[in-house]
C-alpha cells in the first residue's frame, strides 16, 4: 500500500497504540530541544524523576527567549540551565548563539528523525524534513528520560504544490495563504504534508518557514520531503553525510487534499490580532507604519536578512519607521557580513540586534501607543509585543522592507518600478560557527548544579479527590491562547521558574484580581469558548492556574499541547455536550463534579455536572493514560507512582 511520508515516519517510531485518527498513539522521540521560557520546567521536571542522565539521541538546551538580563533572574537560570546541561549530558547553546529552531535545522537536524521541542514553533524542522513537535515541559522531561511521547493520532492534509513564487513573493507568503485558507484551528489534529512539483522551488529554509508557521493552523506538525534541496542545505553546513533521500510514495494517499499554485500566490499580510486575519496586502496599503521587525524564530535565515538588505541598498528607512533586524543565529549574522548585507541594512538605519526571539516574545521592541508594527513574527496575539493595545501585523521580509523604504504599508510588487527583485541564492558553504554549543563530556558530567534565589521547586499536588466543589471566577471567549492565561513579556517571564511569583499574573491581562478571586474560592472552574489554550507550549499557562486552585476547565474545544498540559498537572480538560450552555454560565457560579474520582476510574466520557442547580453533560475525551494522571493528581505523581 502506497504509505505517505508522515505515516512512513511516524511507523518507523511507533511503540504503542494504531493509526487510528483521534486515539491515542506513542512515538519513540530522537532528539530534544529546549528553550530557556519553558526549559526551565522540564529541566526541575527531568530532576524531580530521578534521572542521572538523559536517554534521548541528543538534547539541546538554547537560550533565546529570556536573554535581557536586568537584573539577577534571568542569568540566575541561565546558570542553572547551563550545569544542569552538563550534569546530564545535554548540548547547551548559551544567549546570543541564536533561536533554537534556526540554530537547530544549522546544527543538529536529520530526515527522517523525531523532534520534540519545549516550543510550539518545533515543526520549523520540516525545513530539512525532521518531523518536530511541540509539547509541554513534562512531556519533555519523561522524553528525555527515555518514555514515548504520546499525542492523538493525526490526520494528515497533503497539500500539493504546483508552479513557481513570483517575484516580491515568498514563503511567508504561502503559509499565510494557508492561514487565509484554515484559520488559527482549521489543522487541529492534523499533520501537513506538503509535496509536488512545487515544492523543488522552496529551499530548506523557506520550509522552515512555512513548517514553523504551520504551528498557527492548529497543526500538530508539518513535513516536507528531503530531496537535493535538502541535500544542498546540510552540504553548505558541512553535514552532507546526514543526508537521506525521504518522499512520498507514488499515489500515496491522504485524509484530506488541498493544493496550492504558488505562481498565483500574492502578497498577503495578517492583521491584528490574529495570524488567522489575513488578507492581501493592497487591502491595507497606505496604513502609516511606525515599527518594521525582520526575524525571530521564523524569516530570520540567510535569504530573509539578505532580500532586506538588498532591497534596502542605496536608500534609507523613512524617518518615521524604526526598523529593526532579528537575525536567527550568531552563524546567519555572519554569512550576512560575509555577503555584504551587513553596511546596506546599517546605513539604511536598521538596528541589528543579538540572535534572538526578542520582540516576539514580548522582549524587548514594543511598539509605542497606537504604533503600527510590522512584524515577520509568526504570532499577533493581543498584548504579545508588550504593549497593551498593540497593532501587530504579520507579513513577509519583502512585506516589511517596503513598508521601511515607504514608511506605510506597500505591496513590494510596487518597487518593481523602483529596481529589480532580488533573487537570493543560499552560499554553497555557509560559514559554520558551533564554537559557542557546549557539548557533553564525561568531565563536565562532574558539574554541581547551581540553582539561583529564582529557582523554586517544582509544586506538589493532591490527587483527585472523591467529588469536587468548585467556583467559576472567569468566563473567557474563543481562541483563547496561552499568553492570555500566561503573559509574556520582560516583566513576566522571567519569573518562569518560580511558579508562586509566576502565578500572581494569571490571567491578568483579562482580570488582574484573577489570582486574589482564585484564593478567595479555593477550587475553581474556568469556562472557555472554542480552541481554548492555542499559541505557545508553555506549561506555565496550566501549572500556575493548578497552583493557584484551578481544578477544571470547562470549555467547547482545546487546543492540543494545552490540553495535554492540563493533564499533566491534573486539571480537568471537560468539553461542553451541548455548547449552547457556555451561555448559560456566569461568574461566581457554583460547579460540582459528583462522584468525579469513581467516573473517571471507571472510564465514563460523558458526565453530569451540576451547575448553580441546573444539570448539564459534558465530555472528558482523554486516553487512560491521562485519566491516571488526572486521578494521580499529575504526571509526575503518576510516574512516580508507578
Amino acid at each position: 500500500m502506497a504509505k505517505n511520508l508522515t505515516h512512513k515516519i511516524l511507523e518507523a517510531h511507533l511503540v504503542e497504540g494504531k493509526f487510528v485518527a483521534g486515539e491515542e498513539i506513542g512515538i519513540r522521540i530522537d532528539q530534544i530541544l529546549l528553550q530557556d521560557a519553558t526549559g526551565t520546567m522540564a529541566m526541575l521536571g527531568f530532576e524531580a524523576l530521578g534521572m542521572d542522565t538523559i536517554k534521548a539521541e541528543i538534547a539541546v538546551q538554547y537560550v533565546d527567549h529570556n536573554i535581557i538580563q536586568t537584573d539577577n533572574k534571568n542569568a540566575d537560570d541561565h546558570l542553572y540551565l547551563q550545569s544542569a546541561s552538563a550534569r546530564y549530558g545535554i548540548h547547551f547553546s548559551p544567549a546570543g548563539n541564536g533561536v533554537s529552531h534556526q540554530v537547530h535545522m544549522e546544527r543538529f537536524g536529520i530526515p527522517g528523525k523525531t523532534l520534540l521541542g519545549s516550543d510550539s514553533h518545533t515543526p520549523g524542522a520540516a525545513g530539512v524534513s525532521v518531523l518536530g513537535i511541540g509539547a509541554g515541559g513534562l512531556d519533555i522531561a519523561l522524553a528525555m528520560a527515555g518514555h514515548p511521547y504520546h499525542f492523538p493520532c493525526p490526520k494528515v492534509l497533503g497539500v500539493k504544490l504546483i508552479g513557481k513564487l513570483p517575484e516580491w513573493v515568498s514563503a511567508k507568503d504561502v503559509i499565510l495563504e494557508m492561514l487565509r485558507r484554515y484559520d488559527v484551528r482549521g489543522c487541529i489534529g492534523k499533520i501537513v504534508e506538503y509535496y509536488g512539483p512545487g515544492v523543488e522551488s522552496l529551499s530548506a529554509t523557506d520550509r522552515e518557514t512555512i513548517g514553523n508557521m504551520g504551528t498557527e493552523l492548529g497543526a500538530t506538525s508539518s513535513i516536507f520531503p528531503s530531496d537535493k534541496n535538502t541535500r544542498s542545505y546540510l552540504e553548505a553546513q558541512g553535514r552532507g553525510n546526514a543526508w537521506i533521500e525521504l518522499n512520498a510514495d507514488p499515489s500515496a494517499e491522504y485524509d484530506e487534499y488541498d493544493e496550492i499554485d504558488l505562481s498565483k500566490v500574492e502578497p498577503l499580510i495578517a492583521q491584528p490580532h490574529s495570524p488567522g486575519n489575513v488578507v492581501p496586502v493592497r487591502k491595507v496599503a497606505g496604513l502609516k507604519v511606525d515599527q518594521v521587525i525582520v526575524g525571530s524564530s521564523v524569516n530570520s535565515s540567510f535569504r530573509d536578512l539578505m532580500v532586506v538588505a538588498r532591497i534596502l541598498e542605496g536608500r534609507h528607512s523613512s524617518p518615521w519607521t524604526s526598523v529593526n533586524i532579528n537575525p536567527g543565529s550568531r552563524q546567519v549574522m555572519e554569512n550576512v557580513a560575509a555577503g555584504g548585507g551587513v553596511v546596506p541594512l546599517l546605513r539604511a538605519g536598521a538596528r541589528i540586534h543579538e540572535p534572538g526571539c526578542l520582540g516576539c516574545i514580548g522582549m524587548g521592541q514594543a511598539p509605542g501607543t497606537g504604533q503600527v508594527s510590522l512584524r515577520t513574527m509568526p504570532r499577533n496575539f493581543p498584548g504579545r509585543s508588550g504593549t497593551k493595545d498593540d497593532r501587530v501585523y504579520l507579513c513577509s521580509p519583502e512585506t516589511g522592507a517596503a513598508a521601511a523604504l515607504k514608511g506605510v504599508i506597500t505591496d513590494p510588487r510596487d518597487l518593481g518600478g523602483e529596481m529589480e527583485y532580488p533573487r537570493i541564492q543560499d552560499p554553497k558553504e555557509y560559514l559554520v560557527d558551533e564554537l559557542s554549543i557546549i557539548r557533553p563530556s564525561l568531565e563536565l558530567r562532574k558539574t554541581q548544579v547551581v540553582r539561583g534565589p529564582n529557582i523554586a521547586p517544582l509544586p506538589t499536588f493532591a490527587s483527585l479527590p472523591e467529588s469536587l466543589e468548585t467556583k467559576v471566577v472567569l468566563v473567557a471567549g474563543d481562541n483563547i491562547s496561552t499568553d492570555t492565561i500566561m503573559p509574556a513579556g520582560s516583566k513576566v517571564l522571567p519569573l518562569r521558574s518560580n511558579i508562586p511569583a509566576i502565578s500572581q499574573f494569571v490571567f491578568s491581562i483579562i482580570d488582574t484580581e484573577f489570582a486574589q478571586k482564585c484564593k478567595d474560592a479555593g477550587a475553581v472552574t474556568v469556562i472557555g469558548g472554542e480552541n481554548y489554550g492555542q499559541g505557545s507550549s508553555r506549561e506555565h499557562a496550566a501549572l500556575a492556574p493548578r497552583y493557584l486552585g484551578v481544578r477544571a476547565v470547562l470549555a467547547k474545544s482545546f487546543a492540543r499541547i494545552h490540553m495535554a498540559n492540563l493533564c499533566n498537572y491534573g486539571i480537568l480538560p471537560l468539553v461542553f455536550a451541548n455548547p449552547d450552555d457556555y451561555n448559560s454560565i456566569n461568574t461566581g457560579a457554583v460547579i460540582v463534579y459528583p462522584e468525579i474520582r469513581k467516573n473517571l476510574a471507571g472510564g465514563a466520557v460523558e458526565l453530569q455536572v451540576d451547575i448553580d442547580g441546573k444539570k448539564i453533560r459534558v465530555f472528558l475525551n482523554v486516553s487512560e493514560r491521562m485519566r491516571r494522571m488526572l486521578l494521580d493528581g499529575g504526571a509526575l505523581n503518576m510516574v512516580k507512582n508507578r
